[in-house]
């Protein structure tokens, strides 16, 4: 890359270079075969951005007072309206409903009823969660004899009809994820797919999986996770290429579940199952609304022909709640995903305060992203400005972890960039801010954890609107009590921040608007 440069440099606050003139050379890998970008400008608010102001605002959004913000609970509803008091000290204009800062939107709850559902083995009655953790989505009932199976191996055994009782099968190495929650949940959720697999299909009218010592750790734990069921949201842009807007996920509320249900319980069951017995199992579902909210704001434009097109900063402050305890806390807090990005939206907002682009900055922190992508997927059918109008979406998910000087840039390669030109944007704001060397591993359409539709600039993208995600990628503390604000790098922030920011300011006083690259078609 050939970068020519023209520095005017004094010092504000201690940054060097208020302004600095940036010239694609027309050669330039940036370019991805396209005209060369105007000269482009970084601004003095950029050292506004303070490392002490992220720290602080990530200690009070990832604070035990905060209780994890889980989604359609009171406690999201705590940190947005912290989100949105800062929002308005700073001087961002309301932008949602009735002249508020709120979105609102209902989060439709699918899970198994816990005082409808019952189970009962062998003449004794089991507590629904404790002892016995249904792992469908479907409500579905079996009565009778069962059937010792062993290990599933021994497929002579007839269990057509019957309730096949089987141990649980140890999972490949392989197949237990590295990440997210703890290793014993982590091994069941593989170890039960495994065991499934072997006997669901082979006609029982129940599965009931006996744990073994792992098992028997991950039970309860499971039972949190899986006791909270399915959510959606009716009426949202879609996610993947095969949901019709407006309806459920794959394998999300509504699909039909031609398979038998099944049940995890304690291995200390054992003794009682391989003798004959009985048991008689009933799961009944309900379904109920709850709120949720999306917080926008604008900080209008000071070009009279360019302030109503937009340039959208995208965190979401949803996270997983209060749920069981690791290393003796039971808070996820959610530190890095999402208050990483949610307070380097908030820094980037109040630089744009005191210093306006010619384009206007919407600001969108979506709720319940952690339930799929439910806000974003929401404010992208329901804009509070016109789609069309939305010239890019910054969208930002972990951005405090990991090596001080690597990051990701997600939608940087095909077939998930869409706009070359908004790409370019982001490259040079890297140049000149944090200078990360950037992972493309994870961008790409065979990396295992489909890293690129796990966050909320996807429904825009699959409206092409020029969209990309800043990432630092997962770590060992994901999804679990120990995302605390303790572990966060702040230098490595405070750069992100500003690097989320430049591209911002870069797209937001363009001439041209990005564009989006011909034959760009979003695919899983």
């Amino acid at each position: 890359m050939l970068l020519n440069f023209r520095l005017h440099a004094s010092r504000v606050a201690g940054f060097v270079a208020t302004t600095c003139v940036v010239a694609l050379a027309p050669n330039s890998s940036q370019a991805q075969g396209k005209a060369a970008t105007p000269a482009l400008t970084v601004p003095a608010a950029m050292s506004s951005i303070k490392e002490a102001d992220l720290k602080r605002d990530l200690y009070i959004m990832a604070s035990d007072g905060m209780r994890g913000r889980e989604a359609g609970t009171v406690d999201e509803m705590r940190a947005s309206i912290w989100v949105a008091e800062q929002l308005r000290a700073m001087g961002v204009k309301p932008a949602g409903q009735d002249g508020s800062y709120f979105q609102w939107w209902n989060m439709l709850v699918t899970r198994v009823s816990t005082v409808s559902s019952s189970a009962n083995v062998g003449g004794k009655a089991l507590t629904m969660w404790k002892d016995i953790v249904p792992l469908g989505a479907a409500a579905g009932d079996a009565s009778g004899p069962t059937v010792w199976v062993g290990d599933g191996s021994d497929t002579t055994i007839d269990v057509r009809g019957k309730i096949a009782v089987i141990s649980m099968v140890t999972p490949a190495a392989t197949a237990v994820r590295t990440t997210t929650n703890s290793y014993e949940v982590r091994y069941v959720q593989s170890a039960n797919t495994a065991t499934l697999a072997r006997i669901q299909r082979r006609g029982p009218s129940a599965v009931i999986i006996v744990a073994d010592s792992i098992g028997d750790i991950a039970l309860e734990p499971l039972g949190t996770i899986r006791m909270r069921g399915t959510q959606d949201v009716v009426g949202g842009a879609s996610r993947f290429a095969n949901q019709a807007p407006g309806t459920p996920a794959p394998g999300g509320r509504g699909n039909a579940n031609p398979l038998p249900p099944a049940f995890l319980v304690h291995s200390s069951m054992a003794a009682t199952l391989r003798n004959a017995t009985t048991a008689d199992l009933h799961v009944r579902m309900e379904r109920f609304e709850t709120p949720s909210c999306n917080i926008v704001g604008i900080i209008r434009g000071t070009d009279p022909k360019l302030r109503d097109e937009y340039v959208m900063y995208s965190s979401h402050q949803d996270h997983d709640g209060v749920r069981y305890i690791i290393d003796k806390d039971s808070v996820w807090a959610g530190a890095d995903d999402n208050g990483s990005v949610s307070v380097a939206v908030l820094a980037a907002a109040r630089a744009f305060v005191k210093q306006p682009a010619k384009r206007s900055i919407l600001i969108v922190f979506h709720g319940a992203e952690e339930r799929g992508l439910l806000g974003s997927r929401y404010h992208a059918a329901h804009p509070v400005v016109p789609l069309a109008q939305i010239v890019a979406v910054l969208n930002g998910d972990m951005i405090g972890r990991n090596n001080p000087d690597s990051a990701s840039l997600l939608g940087i390669q095909p077939p998930h960039k869409n706009s070359s030109e908004l790409v370019a944007f982001a490259l040079k704001a890297n140049d000149l801010t944090g200078k990360f060397k950037l992972d493309s591993i994870w961008d790409r359409p065979t990396h295992p954890e489909g890293w690129y539709f796990r966050s909320d600039h996807v429904p825009y993208a699959r409206l092409n609107v020029p969209a990309i995600e800043y990432s630092t990628n997962l770590h060992p503390d994901y999804h679990t009590p120990r995302d605390t604000p303790k572990n966060i790098n702040y230098p490595k922030l405070t750069r992100m921040t500003q690097w989320m920011y430049l591209t911002g300011w870069f797209v937001a006083n363009a001439a041209k608007r990005p564009g989006i690259d011909p034959g760009f078609k979003l695919e899983r």
